[in-house]
């Protein structure tokens, strides 16, 4: 098993968010997934971790990089594997999710996955079942996975979080990786700014702990990081803004925009890439892009989340 720097011993039988997560338990789940991370580049790329353990794959919304992700990491840790998939389970028929992770719960699993369009349905989940579960999305409230994957992958290019400067540009309002991303950075002493159309912006708890920009081309000389969102056609309104061609115009990162950042500044974004939007294909395939990084580094935390919550036995009379 995996020995990270971090003696903080792991108490939580679920992931549902960052929110709810101290720093000490961050740096301990950054800490578990590069250990694991060695894994990757061995001959045979598998370990014991959760022999015996089966995991199922609950996603109600479609999805590449994460399902993928989940299922690999879960692979490699020698688990067994079920994939539920919707258009050919009983919810078409009318069945609620309780009733949904009850009956698979009765299968004898031990870790629950899901994606789902309604926010809060991983925390309904965890209250009515006794299996361990890890939000892997839900609506716009948080995507805790994504959130830790791109903290490792900063840490692991810039050796540190603490002082570091992140833009997070884009759709903020409707992205649970913006919030979860907001939630892990501020923990652990980075300065984040919100940067896109008043329209996407968020106040609120956003506001109190970032500070917010419409205007890119100001605040990209001092960013240390740059994370561009995609922009999320099927949760935003149709007036979030003029069009594309506007935002890619305002907001979108290219050539002369990388131009005016620091030599060392790292470009993310969570995919998929809406090419010429967001980001354009030189910057997006450049040296300074970390986007194949990213997604690397999926499997290594997803593997270390479901090795630590496989770890804790539910309390008594649970």
């Amino acid at each position: 098993m995996p020995r990270g720097k971090s003696q903080f011993v792991w108490t939580r039988r679920h992931l549902l968010g960052l929110e709810e997560l101290s720093a000490e338990e961050i740096v301990h789940v950054l800490d578990t997934a590069a250990g694991f991370k060695e894994i990757s580049t061995r001959s045979i790329k598998k370990a014991p971790a959760l022999r015996g353990k089966v995991v199922v794959l609950l996603f109600f919304e479609p999805s590449t990089r994460t399902s993928m992700s989940f299922n690999l990491a879960a692979q490699r840790l020698s688990a067994d594997l079920l994939e539920f998939h919707t258009e050919a389970s009983s919810v078409k028929k009318g069945e609620t999710l309780i009733d949904t992770g009850r009956n698979i719960e009765a299968m004898g699993v031990d870790i629950f996955v899901i994606r789902h369009a309604a926010a809060g349905a991983p925390q309904m989940l965890a209250r009515h079942t006794n299996t361990c579960v890890i939000n892997a999305g839900d609506g716009a409230h948080e995507h805790p996975t994504q959130g830790l994957l791109d903290i490792f992958t900063i840490r692991e290019a810039k050796g540190r979080i603490e002082g570091l400067k992140v833009a997070i540009v884009g759709d903020i309002s409707h992205s649970r990786v913006a919030r979860s991303n907001i939630w892990g950075l501020t923990k652990l002493g980075a300065e984040v700014t919100l940067v896109g159309p008043p329209t996407q912006l968020p106040g609120g708890l956003a506001g109190e702990r970032c500070r917010l920009s419409h205007d890119l081309d100001s605040v990209l000389p001092e960013m240390d990081v740059v994370n561009l969102l995609r922009i999320q056609h099927e949760r935003q309104g149709a007036n979030s803004f003029p069009s594309i061609r506007e935002y890619s115009r305002l907001f979108g990162m290219n050539a002369e925009r990388l131009s005016r950042c620091k030599d060392d500044v790292l470009i993310m974004h969570p995919g998929p890439i809406n090419r010429g939007v967001e980001i354009t294909s030189d910057v997006a395939d450049g040296p300074h892009s970390a986007i194949l990084q990213q997604v690397t580094n999926g499997v290594a935390i997803r593997m270390a989340v479901m090795y630590l919550v496989a770890g804790v036995k539910p309390e008594k009379g649970n």
